[in-house]
């Protein structure tokens, strides 16, 4: 191989590494401060509780991967079906004029990414459930751009 192809090569996967170390840096939410989180959300102000369910769902979507990527696909799978509940929470909110709604977004966004990266290192069932969790938010997604230009 010619030196021009192995540095193209050498440059393609250190980029392709970028997000994935990125995403290994970033810490993972234990499940007690994801229950507080939930708590919280939960008792806010209708106000505020948009931006907290964005915060839940991206702490599980975290949670999520970080459990398939351990092959623990059982929790994996549940943690993916309290994303889609926390997800409807969110999309309930948004009748609120929320506060934060533009931090939201850009959250969510972020959550959107993610489990897109997540869906390629998945297979079978797991596969499908995180294509419907990335539908359910990317729909979301565009609910809060909305939201967030309307304002």
């Amino acid at each position: 191989m010619s030196l021009a192809l192995r540095s193209i090569a050498a440059l393609s996967l250190f980029f392709l590494a970028l997000p994935a170390r990125a995403a290994a840096n970033e810490s993972i939410p234990t499940p007690e401060a994801l229950a507080q989180l939930e708590v919280r959300a939960a008792q806010a102000k209708p106000r505020e509780q948009c931006f907290l369910y964005t915060e839940l769902v991206h702490g599980l979507t975290q949670q999520a991967a970080a459990q398939l990527a351990a092959d623990d696909t059982e929790q994996g799978a549940a943690t993916l079906r309290q994303i889609d509940q926390d997800a409807h929470l969110i999309q309930r909110s948004l009748a609120h004029n929320s506060n934060r709604m533009k931090d939201a977004q850009k959250l969510l966004h972020d959550t959107t990414y993610r489990l897109g990266q997540l869906l390629h290192l998945v297979s079978g069932d797991d596969r499908a459930t995180v294509q419907d969790t990335l539908r359910q938010l990317n729909q979301l997604n565009d609910e809060l751009l909305t939201q967030v230009f309307k304002n």
